[in-house]
C-alpha cells in the first residue's frame, strides 16, 4: 500500500521577497491561472545553486520531483546543503505548499523538522506531549496510555513538569522525537534534528525508527550521516539542485553520491563575472596537484598534495588571511589550517595562496575542500563551500587482507617493536 505519492512536485521561491513583490505581477499570475495557463514567472528562474553565481531573482528549490513510498518502508533522502531536502519535507508536512505538482498522503503524519517543532515554549513537557498528540488526532486516553513510555524514552522525567522554554536543545529534541515516534502516526518524517542528541540517543532513535517500520508505518529520514542512512533505510534517493538524480538501494545511492563528489578534475577556473563570491572577494581558481618523487600524476597515500588558490580582493588595504577546511566526504572536518599570522595587508586585485599537505598523512577515501577569506582574522568575507573534491587512492601491494584502514589520517609514525 502506498503511503506517500509525489507527482511532478516543484517549489519556486523569489529571493528576498514574500509573494511576487508587486501588485502587477500578482494580478498577472492570477489572470494566467484562471485561464488555465502556466504561471509566467516560472520561466524566469534558475536552479538553487549556493555558489553565489545565480543571477535570477527566482530559484527552484525543487523541480519535477516524483516518487512513492510504501507502507513499512524507510526512505532515506540525501544530498548537499541546498539540494532541496528540507523544502521537500516541509511540503510533505504541509508547512508550505508546492508551486506545481501534487502529493498524496495516506494516514496521519508526524514531522520532526527542527528542534521544538510544534512545541509551545510556555507549556510544560507534559502539556506539550498532550498538545502534540491532539494535533496528530489522538484522543486523551490514547496519549495517556503512551505517556510513561514517551517520558522514559526521552529521559526528561525530572523536568517533565518544567516549561520547555527552559529545556536545552538536546532535551527538546529527545522529547519531540519521543512524542513523534510513540504516538503511532502512519507516516514519520525526520529531518537532521538527531544531530542535536548525543551518540547514545541517536542509536536509540535509529532503533526506534526500525521498530516503527517493522510495525508497518512509513519513515522519511533526511541525514548527512551516510552510515545511518545505510543502516536504517531500505531505499534512498539523492537530490541535487532540487531534482532526483539517483534512487535505489541505500548502499548504491550513497556510493554514487560520494563518488560523484570526485568528478572535478583537480581544478576549477572562473571568469570574474561568473565567479563565486560577493562584492568583497571572488574565486579565480583552485587546483590540486599530486607531487611525487617518481613524477606520476596519481593521488595516493604516498603523494604530497599541492593546493593553489587564486582570488580577487575588492577591499582597499584589506588585512586578511585564508582559512582552509578539509572534509571527509561524509562531512566530518579532518583539519582546518590558516595562512600566516600576522595577516598580510592586501591591495585590490588578484592574489594567490599555496598549501602543501605532506605525503603519508591522509588515509584513502574521498575529501573536499572549503575555504574562507577572513578579514582581521575574525570576520569572514565569504565562505567558498566545497570548491574542490578529490580522492586519495591506496598504494600497497598487501592491502587486501584487511580492507580499508580506519580513520581519516594514516600518518607514518615511528612505531617499532623492541626487545
Amino acid at each position: 500500500m502506498e503511503r506517500i505519492n509525489v507527482e511532478h512536485l516543484s517549489k519556486q521561491y523569489r529571493l528576498g521577497q514574500i509573494g511576487t513583490g508587486s501588485l502587477v505581477q500578482d494580478l498577472n499570475r492570477w489572470w494566467y491561472k484562471i485561464r488555465g495557463k502556466e504561471d509566467p514567472t516560472l520561466v524566469i528562474t534558475e536552479a538553487n545553486d549556493h555558489d553565489g553565481s545565480q543571477r535570477s531573482e527566482y530559484v527552484w528549490a525543487l523541480h519535477d520531483v516524483s516518487f512513492s513510498v510504501n507502507e513499512g518502508e524507510v526512505l532515506g533522502i540525501i544530498g548537499r546543503n541546498g539540494a532541496g531536502k528540507s523544502s521537500l519535507l516541509k511540503i510533505l508536512s504541509k508547512v508550505t505548499s508546492p508551486t506545481k505538482g501534487k502529493i498524496t498522503l495516506c494516514g496521519r503524519v508526524a514531522s520532526l523538522l527542527e528542534v521544538g517543532t510544534g512545541f509551545h515554549p510556555e507549556l510544560t513537557g507534559r502539556e506539550n506531549v498532550f498538545l502534540n498528540g491532539a494535533i496528530l488526532g489522538m484522543t486523551k486516553r490514547e496519549i495517556s496510555s503512551k505517556f510513561d513510555e514517551i517520558v522514559a524514552f526521552s529521559g526528561v522525567e525530572k523536568y517533565i513538569d518544567t516549561p520547555v522554554k527552559r529545556y536545552s536543545s538536546g532535551m527538546y529534541v529527545r522529547l519531540a522525537f519521543a512524542v513523534a515516534a510513540h504516538l503511532e502516526p502512519e507516516i514519520l518524517i525526520v529531518d537532521e534534528v538527531l544531530a542535536v542528541g548525543d551518540a547514545q540517543f541517536q542509536r536509540k532513535c535509529i532503533g526506534k525508527m526500525k521498530d516503527v517500520a517493522v510495525e508497518g508505518r512509513t519513515v522519511l529520514f533526511v541525514s548527512h550521516n551516510m552510515e545511518a542512512v545505510k543502516n536504517l533505510c531500505n531505499r534512498a534517493l539523492l537530490l541535487e539542485h532540487g531534482s532526483i538524480v539517483a534512487q535505489g538501494s541505500p548502499a548504491e545511492v550513497v556510493d554514487y553520491y560520494l563518488s560523484g563528489r570526485n568528478k572535478a578534475d583537480w581544478g576549477r577556473n572562473y571568469e570574474e563575472k561568473d565567479a563565486p563570491g560577493n562584492a568583497h572577494t571572488r574565486l579565480k581558481s583552485i587546483s590540486l596537484e599530486p607531487v611525487r618523487e617518481d613524477g606520476k600524476q596519481i593521488l595516493t597515500v604516498k603523494s604530497s598534495l599541492l593546493i593553489e588558490i587564486s582570488f580577487w580582493n575588492y577591499v582597499h588595504d584589506l588585512v586578511a588571511n585564508l582559512s582552509l577546511h578539509l572534509y571527509a566526504a561524509t562531512g566530518e572536518c579532518v583539519f582546518n589550517v590558516i595562512t600566516q599570522l600576522p595577516a598580510p595587508k592586501l591591495a585590490c586585485g588578484l592574489h594567490k595562496a599555496r598549501c602543501t599537505i605532506p605525503k603519508e598523512l591522509l588515509n584513502t577515501g574521498l575529501y573536499y575542500i572549503s575555504f574562507m577569506v577572513v578579514k582581521d582574522t575574525s570576520q569572514p568575507l565569504f565562505n567558498f563551500e566545497e570548491v574542490l573534491t578529490f580522492e586519495v587512492l591506496e598504494e600497497r601491494e598487501t592491502s587486501n587482507w584487511h580492507g580499508k584502514f580506519p580513520g581519516f589520517v594514516r600518518p607514518a609514525l615511528d612505531f617499532k617493536i623492541t626487545e
